[in-house]
């Protein structure tokens, strides 16, 4: 079957969508990260900066829904099991992400060494990328998961936990990590829709 003669369902370019609202969103709780690391400095520029970055991929997540109107809603009995097994296992993946995250929280306060959460909840978030590439047929989460772990470990060797510039004080880590994660997420966000929109672009007319 070619390109020209595939039937998109509405609920593939919505399942797109979903995925552009969760970088967008991600993707500006990491910068926010990144701003409090650096402790007061440009604030108000990086956060009005963060946030429309994140409203821009939201809107663009929108766009895709609001171009969908017109699909058909109908999918076969096999596509409709393929969706609800893909949406099971990505609650379970979702769920030992968060379970992970909290774990490592906890250890990491109990042990005082708060400082290695940006690093460590990174490469968590890196590594849940990779069964998503899989259950979604993504291929670029594979990319967006190495570079989450790769800017971890890179950090976590190479950079040092503050760095004092004249009088103040910034914390490298969060810094480093949160902007850096950041900008992979929003990457990511913008191939998704990028994707989102190839999808629209083959339905028939």
């Amino acid at each position: 079957m070619t390109q020209t003669s595939r039937i998109i369902p509405r609920s593939a370019v919505h399942g797109t969508a979903s995925g552009v609202f969760f970088m967008a969103f991600f993707g500006t709780l990491w910068a926010y990260t990144g701003i409090m690391g650096l402790q007061g400095w440009g604030v108000p520029l990086l956060l009005v900066t963060a946030v429309a970055i994140g409203i821009a991929l939201f809107i663009g997540g929108v766009s895709l829904i609001h171009a969908s109107r017109e699909l058909t809603n109908q999918v076969s009995k096999t596509d409709l099991r393929h969706g609800k097994r893909t949406r099971f296992w990505f609650n379970i993946i979702f769920a030992a992400e968060g379970l992970a995250i909290a774990i490592t929280i906890a250890v990491c306060n109990a042990t005082r060494h708060t400082e290695l959460l940006p690093v460590l909840i990174a490469i968590i978030v890196g590594v849940h990328f990779i069964p998503l590439a899989p259950l979604f047929q993504v291929k670029f989460y594979y990319f967006t998961g190495v570079l989450l772990c790769l800017l971890a470990i890179i950090t976590l060797l190479f950079v040092p936990v503050k760095i004092t510039l004249g009088e103040h004080q910034i914390n490298a880590f969060m810094s480093v990590v949160g902007f850096g994660s950041a900008l992979i997420l929003w990457g990511t966000g913008l191939a998704i829709w990028l994707m989102g929109r190839r999808l629209l672009g083959i339905v028939p007319k």
